[in-house]
């Protein structure tokens, strides 16, 4: 078996699984967002039971819209807010405490290796960085979970991507994904496992590798994961001494297919409007003009992020007239590029540097894009309309080509500013 078919079997207390099984597996923890959680909250009342099925394992996390920007969102929150105080939750973020869920939780030590996580946003499937299987689902779906501690899956097939080669300078995980989102669509793994490894990924720092699970969706994977390594042990360690499973695939495990995808020459990749996988190299894009820079999200708002794109930006402006919004992933984040010097680095460029929540990743507020604006983004998505106004038009890229456009107010690579 895979990995994942591993983590299914196991959850679900049976010896062997095979894609296509319907399987009914226990949930390690379940979690929604303010967004999300209000027809979650609602459903779980209709279902009528009582409690939760486990207060420490039921998370509840403001991070779309918050600061709250508008008197519907203060609702959303207050109605989480009061759910996590009737149920005794012991996981409920917000204000000061808040970041953006897929950065916080594996951050706070919530997610672990083996397990099966189950969240309300389609995101979800980064925390397969850290071995487990963790899949998004809808909020009704996350209300019967929240009552039950369990959910019916159809296992998934599994395509394994295995990556050779060594890395050029500024080609990043973002990259990596990018690339194969380029080769094989936005359906091309769809409801499959995508299952990354390699020498390249073994290479790969954490934050990387959370940010190519986290655009497996965009392949219309059920999840992305990685097996677990001295780099994954590394990571857990500074954050959590909870004991985990390690799932390895067997060496005849049954691939669906096997991709190969040799990184050598590979250069910054760009996925222009309006598809995660309409992909090219940065240099073929072309002087396209910008308005908007943003660096953040659940993608790339990682610490490493912010210093990678405060190195090119050092003793250089953002363009006249060109925005450049950062937003950490997490208070903690924010704090380390407080106290490391990234934030008056990024402030003397000038950035706008944003709490930390999701922004204007999804068009929620905090750098939405007026008609006709363009912005390179190190998001996750760039479909028509995501940042703002339908006849805006959104570029992914990595958090150092975002930083060479700003500097530079067109789409660039980073080589250009040297």
């Amino acid at each position: 078996m895979t990995i994942t078919e591993k983590i299914l079997a196991d959850h679900a207390g049976v010896s062997a699984v095979r894609p296509g099984d319907l399987v009914q597996v226990r949930v390690d923890a379940a979690f929604t967002h303010d967004v999300t959680a209000p027809l979650a909250l609602e459903t779980f009342h209709r279902i009528g039971v009582p409690r939760v099925y486990d207060r420490e394992k039921v998370i509840l996390v403001a991070d779309h819209f918050v600061p709250n920007k508008d008197i519907q969102t203060a609702q959303q929150v207050k109605k989480m807010r009061e759910f996590a105080r009737e149920q005794g939750l012991r996981h409920f973020y917000e204000g000061g405490e808040t970041g953006i869920c897929h950065v916080l939780l594996p951050e706070k030590g919530l997610i672990l290796p083996g397990q099966v996580i189950i969240g309300a946003d389609s995101h979800t499937c980064t925390h397969g960085a850290l071995g487990a299987f963790s899949t998004g689902v809808g909020s009704t779906d996350l209300a019967a979970v929240m009552a039950t501690g369990e959910i019916w899956l159809k296992v998934p097939g599994t395509i394994r991507f295995e990556y050779t080669g060594t890395l050029p300078e500024w080609v990043q995980g973002k990259d990596l994904i990018l690339h194969t989102l380029g080769r094989i669509g936005v359906e091309g793994a769809l409801y499959r496992a995508m299952e990354f490894t390699g020498p390249v990924i073994a290479a790969l720092p954490m934050h990387q590798r959370f940010t190519m699970a986290n655009m497996a969706i965009e392949g219309g994977a059920k999840n992305g994961i990685m097996e677990v390594d001295d780099v994954t042990r590394a990571w857990l360690d500074e954050r959590t001494s909870g004991p985990y499973r390690v799932f390895r695939s067997d060496p005849d495990a049954d691939y669906e297919s096997v991709v190969t995808i040799q990184v050598d020459g590979l250069s910054p990749q760009v996925a222009c409007p309006s598809s995660p996988a309409n992909v090219m190299p940065v240099s073929d894009v072309g002087p396209v003009p910008i308005d908007q820079v943003f660096i953040g999200s659940c993608t790339n708002g990682w610490l490493e992020d912010l210093r990678c794109a405060a190195s090119l930006l050092e003793g250089r402006k953002a363009a006249p007239g060109l925005r450049l919004v950062v937003i950490p992933g997490s208070p903690w984040i924010y704090r380390k590029a407080l106290e490391e010097g990234i934030l008056a680095t990024l402030l003397d460029a000038g950035a706008v540097i944003g709490p930390p929540c999701c922004g204007p990743c999804l068009g929620g507020h905090m750098g939405l894009l007026a008609e006709g604006e363009r912005a390179v983004s190190t998001t996750n998505r760039n479909f028509i309309g995501r940042m703002g106004h339908p006849k805006s038009e959104v570029y992914l890229a990595n958090p150092a080509v975002a930083a060479a456009s700003a500097v530079l107010g067109r789409v660039a690579g980073p080589a250009e500013l040297f």
